[in-house]
């Protein structure tokens, strides 16, 4: 009887699962089936689900409507470097915080705290008032050095160095490592699964930025892919009238975070395992 009640509890599980992967699939799903169809088929009552003849040509139309290759660039260009430099400048503070003892350390890391709590759009005025008087609007380095700093990859990387035994970057220090010794060679290869995620969800997140660009560039050939869509969408003649074009252009702008998921997803497992085993001991 106990056999039966865990067989049918795992059913029910793997029932909900499948059901919650459906939903979570269906909109790309969707996106992709609409981007081969004609306008009249999007638009057919009851919906069609896969079109009598896949117009495989809509890819190549909506590549030619836009720079899109140039959108393209631009969003993995500015999110490539974002990354690096976030994981530098918050490798850094997280060793301060975590394993140096200094007399600020305490109240640097509540106004750490408090700021994660801030809303991004609190800081959108001084940020772009900072960025024109540095001369930096209009520009792939305002773009860039205006996300430099993450509060979200300092405290996620603190907590990760405080995972590491003190007594390891104490013997690191008898053997006269330095603090850059310790932090290139012990911290940051230790917390590598850490590193990854984090690195991970800031490209996701720089590469669907849309609001804080939009506000800082007004140059159509610094737009990302959210900005270059949209333009696409609302200013190109495509409103109302080209969706099939809509839908590949949707496609083809994911595909690079489909690749990035799909190449680092071992790591974001082993990172949530990583997780679970701490929080067990």
């Amino acid at each position: 009887m106990p056999h039966v009640k865990s067989l049918v509890s795992r059913l029910i599980l793997y029932a909900t699962l499948a059901c919650i992967c459906v939903i979570m699939v269906f909109p790309f799903l969707w996106m992709f089936s609409s981007s081969l169809k004609t306008n009249d088929e999007i638009w057919s009552v009851p919906p069609v689900l896969w079109p009598a003849e896949p117009l495989w040509r809509n890819f190549i139309d909506a590549w030619n409507a836009a720079p899109f290759g140039l959108y393209l660039f631009n969003s993995v260009f500015v999110a490539s470097a974002v990354v690096i430099i976030q994981i530098i400048n918050s490798s850094m503070m997280a060793y301060a915080l975590s394993h140096m003892k200094f007399a600020l350390a305490k109240p640097l890391l509540s106004l750490i705290v408090v700021s994660y709590m801030l809303p991004v759009s609190a800081t959108y005025l001084s940020g772009y008032v900072i960025l024109a008087k540095l001369g930096l609007l209009d520009s792939y380095t305002g773009l860039i050095v205006s996300n430099a700093i993450s509060i979200f990859g300092i405290f996620l990387l603190r907590q990760a160095y405080l995972q590491i035994p003190k007594e390891v970057t104490e013997a690191a220090k008898i053997d006269g490592a330095s603090h850059w010794k310790i932090l290139l060679s012990i911290m940051m290869p230790l917390s590598r699964s850490t590193l990854i995620v984090m690195s991970l969800l800031t490209f996701i997140g720089q590469y669907n930025n849309y609001l804080w660009p939009m506000l800082i560039t007004k140059n159509p050939k610094l737009h990302l892919v959210s900005a270059g869509l949209r333009s696409f969408f609302m200013e190109g003649g495509a409103y109302g009238m080209k969706w099939p074009l809509i839908m590949a252009a949707s496609t083809f702008t994911i595909l690079p975070l489909l690749i990035l998921f799909i190449v680092g997803q071992k790591w974001i497992i082993n990172g949530v395992n990583n997780a679970q085993s701490v929080n067990k001991g």
